[in-house]
């Protein structure tokens, strides 16, 4: 059923660097200009082309391998015949799985000294284990629930750790949000809208400023909202709601199901914006009278974990 490997990379700093200054010399002057050791540079770049290479020859499993560079990933069309082996760090992974629909996706740490890799199970010499696996029908997988956004005129946005929903600058923004039964004009730094796996992120730091707060004031800390990759639902907060005249507070926080989605229609004459996983390349613009429905996406992606 699968027709071929799609091995998804990344560039490295130093190549970043050398395609911005065309060459490693500019890059090395650069860098050592900004007091920075040149040879850690080197040293990762190395180390993940070594990792690329010997990874690409172990995959030699009958099938072709297509090498594709992250940036090139939004637009590649994968056919659902594919399975497709990301060699991280893990914000690599949560970048490319909103983008395979549901195939077999397979992380890779190209470097477990350095790379914490929740999302990168398999270090390079287990790849092609994994991969077999998938291949004859043995392999475990995680199932995990993605977030999305749904505007009006069809625009849909996916992510795989977190939303957010509100300005692209550092100014308030301003929006009716709809939650259940409950309706109100709000102004605020934005909505963060979670996953199970990004619950572990962005959102722990918003409870643990909350909760820092609340104890410096003499109140009792609570715990954090935990979600299971799995669970079909999603968690969003509303980041410095602002009272006012005209902006309530009423709808700070709460879960997201199929069954009861998150409404959001934007107020911002310009400048409104729905980012994907911190990805400002991941966007939908969320100007004026733009509605967005946010709900957990019926495509999840599978992991392989075993």
């Amino acid at each position: 059923m699968y027709e071929k490997l799609v091995l998804v990379t990344r560039r490295t700093r130093l190549a970043g660097l050398v395609e911005r200054f065309n060459t490693k010399k500019q890059a090395k002057f650069y860098v050592e200009h900004a007091g920075q050791d040149f040879e850690e540079f080197a040293r990762e770049d190395e180390a993940y082309r070594v990792a690329v290479d010997t990874l690409r020859d172990s995959l030699a499993l009958g099938l072709p391998v297509q090498q594709v560079d992250r940036s090139l990933v939004p637009t590649f069309l994968f056919s659902g015949k594919e399975i497709v082996v990301v060699v991280g760090q893990d914000g690599l992974v949560a970048n490319v799985a909103k983008y395979v629909g549901e195939q077999p996706l397979v992380g890779v740490n190209p470097d477990p000294e350095h790379f914490d890799g929740i999302l990168l199970p398999y270090e390079v010499a287990g790849a092609r284990g994994a991969v077999r696996k998938v291949l004859e029908g043995r392999a475990t997988f995680r199932q995990v629930t993605l977030a999305e956004a749904l505007l009006g005129d069809g625009q849909r946005l996916l992510a795989f750790n977190d939303l957010f929903i509100g300005a692209r600058s550092h100014v308030s923004a301003r929006y009716r949000v709809r939650y259940g039964a409950r309706e109100e004009s709000q102004s605020s730094s934005g909505v963060l809208v979670s996953t199970g796996a990004g619950s572990s992120g962005w959102l722990s730091s918003v409870f643990t400023l909350a909760g820092q707060l609340t104890a410096m004031t003499g109140g009792v800390p609570g715990q954090p909202w935990k979600l299971g990759w799995e669970e079909p639902k999603l968690a969003f907060v509303v980041r410095e709601p602002f009272l006012s005249r005209h902006s309530d507070a009423g709808v700070v926080g709460g879960f997201v199901t199929a069954e009861q989605e998150l409404v959001l229609e934007s107020r911002m004459a310009s400048g409104g914006v729905i980012f994907s996983d911190g990805v400002e390349e991941d966007f939908l613009k969320f100007g004026a009278g733009a509605t967005a429905r946010i709900r957990p996406a019926k495509q999840r992606a599978r992991l392989v974990v075993g």
